[in-house]
Formats: C-alpha cells, structure tokens, sequence
C-alpha cells in the first residue's frame, strides 16, 4: 500500500451549489461567526462546541485541520455556497484506515443556512468523493440516535443503518448515557 501522504487527489470540489475544499489559513474567521451563531444548536451534539473559543483558537484549529488534510491524517472540508462564496458548515472524512480504505463522515452546519438541503448536498458529495478518488470501500456515518436531523441525511442518501450501539456514549450537553446509530454504505451499493 502507499503511505497516505503520498496520495495525490484533488483538494476541492464542487456540486450543485456547492464548493467544498480543505481548509485554509484565514478561513477561521468564517468559522468562529458561524459557531457563534450555532452555538445553540452545536452544543446539543458537538465536543468542540461545549466552550467559548476565540476567534484566534478558531484559527488555530483551522490550521491545524489544514496540516492534518497534508498529512492526510484527517481530512476536514469547508463548505462554501458557490456563487456567494459564504461559509455553510463543515464536514469531512474522519477516523480513516487507508488500508481498506475506509472513512467516517462528520458534519455541522451552520444554523442559519439550515432547511435549505446545503448539508445533504455536501454529504452526498463527499461520499462521492470519498468512492471516486479515495477508491473508498466503506463510508461511514455514526451519529446519536435524538439527533433526528443528523440521522435524515444517511437515510435520505441510501446508507444501510448497520445497527445502534446502545449506552455506549455520555450525552455531550449532560450525564445521560446515549445511543449511537451506525449507518453505512460500500463499494458494491455505489
């Protein structure tokens, strides 16, 4: 196999209305405004959404995700309307093993372009990316079983739910014991 950091794709893509690429040095700006006006609803589901950052923490983390996308350790992605050029959300290929290759999707949008099927968009996108030049065998998606909006966009896509691992996860917002859906679709659905 070829040591991941020698694996050459392409760093963006487009779909419909979207742009969708790795992340960049200054894009920390977009993303603090965005996690600030999602707070709310962020924190329902998201560790990194439990306490205040800064707007230069935001940035750091930003270029963080940049150097890990070169490593291809982890692969975040920013999602931008294409036209307006506006920052929608995030997502990305998380937890991969390059060996089978397989890759887990996250994501978060931000609350006011919520509703608008941006971030269905972009996981369809990103699963076709992950198939296409990836060469991806397994995409995963895990999310918590109350988190009804998340668990749409698989079902709505055509991932299998593989199964629900109970009480296996705390509440991220309390000490309630969670639920975590696992959905999945491979190579040979695609």
């Amino acid at each position: 196999m070829q040591h991941p950091i020698l694996q050459d794709f392409p760093h963006e893509f487009y779909t419909e209305r979207l742009l969708i690429r790795l992340p960049l040095p200054g894009d920390g700006r977009a993303l603090y405004q965005a996690i600030q006006a999602s707070r709310l609803d962020l924190k329902k589901w998201l560790p990194f959404a439990q306490g205040e950052q800064t707007f230069e923490e935001t940035e750091i983390n930003v270029r963080k995700a940049h150097s890990e996308f070169l490593k291809r350790t982890d692969l975040r992605l920013h999602i931008f309307h294409r036209e307006t050029g506006q920052f929608i959300g995030s997502t990305g290929l998380h937890r991969i093993d390059w060996q089978v290759p397989k890759f887990e999707i996250g994501y978060w949008i931000d609350s006011r372009e919520s509703g608008k099927g941006y971030m269905t968009e972009a996981v369809k996108g990103v699963t076709n990316f992950a198939f296409q030049k990836l060469k991806a065998n397994r995409v995963e998606i895990r999310c918590d079983a109350k988190n009804h909006k998340s668990r749409v966009i698989p079902e709505r896509l055509g991932f299998t739910l593989e199964g629900i691992h109970y009480h296996d996860s705390i509440a991220i917002d309390s000490n309630e014991l969670r639920d975590t859906c696992i959905y999945a679709i491979v190579k040979a659905v695609i």
